[in-house]
């Protein structure tokens, strides 16, 4: 995107990038960008907050007519507000699978993930109901069918895939981005505003999701297959990965 700052730049078209990584945006040297201290996915600051947006558009939009260059990084004065913890939220209902390795545990862990989705099926609801909307939908299967899709991969087989126009691991990938967005939309419970990392540490300590999605990526990196091992690095974000060892 910087480079194609300075090209538009030189074609007289001013430019401003809104940055999320600082360090990238000094080594790339965009010919202005705004940095944002926001988690990655939130350039413009936290959802349902159209006023805080507008503040940080405004932002860059501001650098447009300011002086200096020919690169200039400014840097937005505030943090996402929603980045404090809610002490009113209540998780909703979840099962933590049992850590210990054992005998059949990829069998265990998909009868606990299936479990773990029936019960979390009346907060999704409720929630979809009362946020009129949802970002489910771009494996194109309903949760159910991702929970049995996931299911499956969890008991060891490789499934054909449930979706004509995708291969079964990207199939897999979209439907278990379908279930972490089932599964987050469950836990906005009316009356609380949780922030990223309440819902994060959530769904990735406490929830048979989390573990299962974990443990698909382990699997995938440990084989032999290259397509399911460059798919993996998509399942978990980069801070949730365990570290090695």
């Amino acid at each position: 995107m910087s480079a194609l700052g300075h090209h538009l730049e030189e074609a007289g078209i001013a430019t401003v990038a809104i940055a999320l990584i600082r360090p990238q945006a000094e080594n790339t040297r965009p010919p202005r960008a705004l940095w944002v201290p926001f988690e990655l996915g939130r350039p413009i600051g936290p959802p349902s907050d159209p006023a805080f947006q507008r503040r940080v558009i405004l932002g860059a939009l501001g650098m447009l007519v300011e002086g200096g260059g020919p690169v200039r990084i400014a840097d937005f004065p505030d943090d996402d507000p929603r980045e404090g913890p809610d002490r009113n939220w209540q998780a909703p209902p979840s099962i933590r699978p049992n850590p210990a390795p054992r005998a059949g545990a990829g069998a265990a862990l998909a009868e606990t993930v299936e479990a773990e989705l029936r019960a979390l099926a009346p907060a999704y609801a409720a929630s979809c109901t009362r946020r009129e909307r949802s970002t489910v939908g771009l494996s194109g299967l309903a949760p159910a069918a991702c929970g049995e899709y996931l299911a499956v991969w969890l008991r060891g087989e490789r499934p054909a895939s449930p979706v004509g126009d995708m291969s079964p691991g990207l199939a897999l990938r979209f439907a278990l981005d379908d279930l972490k967005a089932y599964a987050l939309e469950a836990a906005l419970s009316p009356g609380s505003r949780p922030s990223s990392r309440q819902l994060g540490d959530w769904l990735w300590k406490d929830t048979a999701l989390g573990a299962a999605v974990q443990a698909l990526r382990r699997d995938f990196l440990a084989g032999d297959d290259d397509r399911l091992k460059q798919l993996a690095f998509f399942f978990v974000p980069a801070l949730r990965v365990p570290p090695a060892g």
